[in-house]
């Protein structure tokens, strides 16, 4: 399986002086599909075929079980510019009919969206997924340990996945909270084990997009440090996903579904 992987750090001199700072990178990927533009998105450049799995599955472009294949087509200065992704007619998703052609910035997840009806999600309820609050704060600091990227330059969003059981299944950074997710939705898809998702964490707020890309992974608990917006709440409740906001300090605020929330786990 092929894998990328940039350090997504730059050393800058602050105020002229010689002391050194790190600033995280924020550079283009066009994403091809059968040689022809898709969407452009600016991210943080590791995971980026992680990224790119993600997104198309988020997008309804690609939702087979098989591995993709991804191509190469441009870098600049060593950095991949332009992916081109091979799927075949039979493999697209009705996702693929409303082309994002339009740039989509690293603080929206949804800026190439053309129309209303392209933000609606649709879909069957999760199933109730009930748990206990204490092992949040345990969940966020194994989380914080992998977050290089934030800890240098303090402008790094996180996401983590982790199991029924609390195990954490994967972490990534970028300075897209959205790019942050697919990259974990993705780098599971390509290990084949998206089904044991169970909670997914988030370093800053959470909005649509992120409860949309969790309804459509099938991850039924979020978990973010900060706050979550009005639409966040109102799909989360549609959606049948317990959304948890201002987790720290061994605090937490429940926005929708609390009666996922017991005491001790079910057994």
């Amino acid at each position: 399986m092929q894998t990328l992987s940039y350090q997504g750090l730059k050393i800058a001199a602050r105020n002229q002086s010689k002391i050194e700072d790190f600033l995280v990178v924020e550079a283009p990927l066009q994403i091809n599909i059968n040689n022809e533009a898709y969407t452009v998105v600016m991210r943080t450049p590791n995971d980026d075929f992680e990224l790119i799995r993600g997104l198309l599955f988020a997008e309804d472009i690609y939702k087979k079980s098989a591995p993709l294949s991804y191509q190469i087509i441009k870098e600049d200065a060593h950095i991949p510019a332009i992916i081109n992704v091979p799927i075949s007619a039979d493999d697209l998703g009705k996702g693929y009919l409303n082309k994002r052609t339009l740039l989509s910035v690293s603080s929206c997840g949804i800026c190439g969206k053309k129309e209303l009806a392209d933000v609606k999600v649709t879909g069957n309820t999760l199933a109730k997924t009930y748990f206990s609050s204490e092992n949040l704060h345990k969940m966020f600091v194994k989380m914080s340990v992998f977050q290089e990227t934030f800890q240098k330059t303090g402008g790094s969003h996180a996401a983590a996945i982790f199991d029924k059981n609390q195990e954490l299944l994967t972490t990534k950074e970028d300075i897209g909270r959205h790019n942050a997710v697919d990259k974990t939705v993705g780098y599971l898809l390509q290990k084949e084990s998206l089904q044991k998702a169970t909670y997914l964490f988030v370093s800053g707020r959470v909005s649509y997009e992120i409860v949309s890309k969790a309804f459509i992974a099938k991850i039924p608990i979020i978990v973010a440090v900060s706050a979550c917006s009005s639409l966040a709440v109102d799909f989360a409740k549609e959606f049948g996903i317990c959304l948890i906001g201002f987790s720290r300090d061994n605090k937490m605020t429940i926005y929708s579904n609390l009666e996922y929330l017991i005491e001790t786990e079910h057994v």
